[in-house]
């Protein structure tokens, strides 16, 4: 992920008002993660600056693994980071603020109530990332997209709430939100990751299961040397194909959201998978050129986005 650069981490780090908090993160997820910025515009306006504290802190812990400065340090005082960004979350979950990012998370805490344990997983996936370069299996793989990603769904599901048709039904009949939104995130990992082969790849990490890379004849030398061949096209049509599907999971839970988080979710479900699209037109060269959505076709889709929202 691209980081923070220094004065916006100086912001976000210093005594701030809560509104001057909020438009720090604002700023902050409009910059590096403009689909996903789009999307949350939809939301009112609590919602949506939720979703903006939550992001900003993903994107901090993120930090603590990927910056420039953490990749200049031995693993154990990385391991080290790790472990006191775990103690900090405990303690922003018990009500202590340090500084802008705790206080817009705690006052997202106490918004939106929601357990600590996603948090924690999301630092664990970070530890994977440091202890381990290369994936087996599928298996493998899977778990660490739910820890760097799927923990986002969890996360975030208590700010999208429930359709009021549900909310007032006994608890034995609530729908559960929990699997689509994990598969959201999965799906969203994973589009990133195929998104990203080049760039992790200079990292010397490889996300894409060892397993799969046997089964389509596609060696790691070819995978860094960046050669696209027709045992690569198939390989990678392999791979968007599952990372569909784990979109096609996710989709089944948008219905029970409340009204005002369904078209948002859509339209970032919509947009995201749309990177999947712009691979297979620049023919699975993720090497030299990178994949995203234009801006002309994100406002485009939106109205798509809304009509579904309505009708599922």
């Amino acid at each position: 992920m691209t980081v923070l650069v220094a004065s916006e981490m100086a912001a976000l780090r210093s005594p701030l008002s809560l509104p001057q908090a909020y438009e720090a993160c604002r700023r902050e997820t409009a910059q590096w993660a403009k689909t996903f910025y789009l999307g949350t515009l939809l939301m009112p306006r609590a919602k949506r600056r939720a979703i903006w504290a939550i992001y900003v802190w993903c994107r901090r812990t993120d930090e603590l693994m990927d910056s420039p400065q953490a990749q200049a340090l031995p693993e154990d005082r990385l391991a080290e980071r790790l472990d006191l960004w775990e103690d900090r979350t405990r303690a922003l979950f018990s009500g202590r603020v340090e500084d802008g990012l705790d206080l817009v998370m705690a006052d997202t805490l106490e918004r939106f109530p929601q357990p600590l344990q996603p948090y924690l997983d999301m630092i664990e996936g970070q530890r994977m990332d440091l202890r381990r370069q290369r994936y087996a299996s599928f298996e493998d793989l899977e778990l660490y997209c739910y820890r760097v990603a799927g923990t986002v769904g969890l996360m975030t599901q208590e700010v999208m709430g429930l359709d009021p048709a549900y909310t007032s039904a006994p608890w034995s009949e609530r729908p559960d939100t929990s699997h689509a939104a994990v598969a959201l995130g999965i799906a969203n990992q994973l589009t990133n990751i195929l998104r990203d082969v080049g760039e992790d790849r200079s990292r010397g990490r490889i996300y894409l299961p060892q397993e799969d890379l046997r089964r389509f004849g596609y060696s790691e030398a070819e995978l860094m040397a960046g050669t696209v061949n027709d045992n690569w096209r198939a390989l990678m049509a392999f791979q968007l194909q599952r990372a569909r599907q784990w979109f096609g999971r996710s989709e089944a839970g948008v219905r029970w959201l409340a009204a005002d988080a369904r078209w948002p979710v859509w339209a970032s479900l919509r947009l995201y998978r749309g990177i999947l699209d712009v691979i297979e037109r620049h023919d699975y060269d993720v090497f030299s050129r990178r994949a995203f959505v234009p801006t002309g076709y994100k406002f485009l889709d939106l109205p798509c986005s809304y009509l579904i929202a309505q009708l599922r």
